[in-house]
């Protein structure tokens, strides 16, 4: 980083030799302005907004500026391509696989020592997995495939999309990961309204509006008098999530709050907490509009990420010092859980019947309910289903899809958790 260049001549961006790989074999006939246009177009990829002009503009910039040092070269290109704070995080990435790739080169070095050590590997940054996929994704295209006619039948096959709206996000692939997030942003979530007791200007009301009506007689000179009315103002509630992030959990977890983020950006009033062993409110850090910045945020910020469970723990915390601000004007509370309590007291019976008294609805979805065979056998599972008002599966987009449904109407059709109370007697 803080090598500089032979100061006897101050290179071009047309004779400069970096190339991608970043490895000092590009050979002489690199060129830096050739390696700009690609990196250009390898963030634009990725989702960084750059044109024509921002390129052109960055290459007058290393002309007139220099390159100095790696950093210069950095922090040159940041000023020029960035003009969002949330874009930071991908350039980074971007610029650090593109011009470095240190982590390539410390894979070669470890296998040809074996004996050696390995360094431990650092933990995933956020927008890493679409810099590399933006970065590297003309590579097997260079390669014609040959030309074969095949004819497929499928009159008995089920299309991929369908497919993926029923597998399962355990089972899922990192492609169908990632189409699994699109899907989630489309998602649509209509609220159903609910009534409050402000008024707001209704021709159905049934409370005349002097001050409207009286405006509306003097325009006439007061000969006509149309009346106004009010009536009940109505708007969505707003809602609330108690994620687990348990180790039992964490095959699901990454997507949920994808979904989650998805809820916050569309709606205002949403709030999302994570619990493990502790209770953590993460509804700052999915506002970021970026999701990968959203979630790498939220890791930053929980320290007990796929330990234990402690609902109960969780719940009491939540009650005590979150639900009077979080669960005002009746609010939506969907807890995505298992169930799997390991506190050894009993207070859980007690916080989820609090909890469920101060919501308007509280909504247990579970990914435990995917088996064709589960039953109510586990003690949390037993304590908590007395006290929700639906009980129902999350574990793949359909599920979503149907928990979107759900909470458009003021009851589920299925869902309800009196079902799974019969087996348990």
């Amino acid at each position: 980083m803080s090598e500089k260049l032979p100061p006897t001549r101050r290179p071009s961006a047309v004779d400069l030799p970096l190339k991608g790989g970043g490895d000092g074999a590009s050979g002489e006939n690199g060129r830096l302005a050739q390696n700009i246009v690609y990196f250009a177009r390898a963030i634009r990829a990725a989702g960084i907004p750059v044109g024509p002009g921002a390129v052109l503009d960055a290459l007058h910039a290393v002309n007139a500026a220099g390159v100095g040092t790696r950093e210069d070269f950095y922090w040159t290109l940041h000023a020029v391509f960035v003009k969002r704070h949330e874009h930071s995080v991908l350039f980074d990435q971007a610029f650090r696989l593109f011009f470095r790739k240190r982590a390539f080169l410390d894979k070669l070095l470890a296998m040809l020592s074996p004996q050696a050590p390995a360094a431990a590997p650092e933990p995933p940054q956020a927008g890493a997995t679409r810099v590399q996929e933006a970065l590297f994704a003309g590579m097997d295209k260079k390669k014609p495939p040959e030309e074969r006619e095949i004819e497929l039948d499928a009159r008995l096959t089920v299309s991929d999309r369908e497919v993926l709206q029923k597998k399962d996000f355990a089972q899922m692939s990192a492609a169908e990961i990632a189409q699994a997030k699109d899907a989630i942003k489309r998602l649509v979530l209509s609220l159903n309204e609910v009534k409050t007791r402000r008024l707001a200007p209704n021709r159905r009301g049934h409370i005349i509006d002097m001050r409207r009506t009286l405006r509306a007689s003097m325009k006439a000179g007061g000969a006509l008098i149309d009346l106004k009315y009010l009536g009940a103002k109505t708007r969505q509630p707003p809602i609330v999530a108690l994620l687990d992030i348990s180790g039992s959990m964490s095959q699901y977890t990454r997507l949920f709050l994808h979904f989650l983020h998805a809820v916050t950006d569309a709606r205002k009033r949403v709030q999302s907490f994570l619990f493990g062993t502790r209770l953590t409110n993460v509804t700052r850090a999915l506002k970021s509009k970026d999701p990968d910045e959203a979630l790498a945020q939220c890791s930053a910020s929980v320290l007990d990420w796929s330990g234990g469970t402690r609902i109960a723990t969780s719940l009491h915390d939540f009650n005590k010092h979150w639900a009077r601000r979080a669960l005002a004007q009746g609010a939506i509370v969907l807890l995505i859980t298992d169930g799997l309590e390991r506190d050894p007291d009993d207070r859980l019976a007690f916080e989820i019947d609090r909890l469920h008294r101060s919501a308007r609805r509280l909504i247990w979805l579970n990914p435990l309910l995917r088996f064709d065979g589960f039953e109510v056998k586990a003690r949390g599972v037993r304590t908590m289903l007395p006290h929700v008002d639906e009980f129902r599966p999350i574990h793949n987009l359909e599920s979503i899809a149907a928990l979107c449904r759900s909470l458009s109407a003021q009851r589920g059709r299925d869902g309800d958790p009196r079902e799974w109370l019969k087996k348990v007697a």
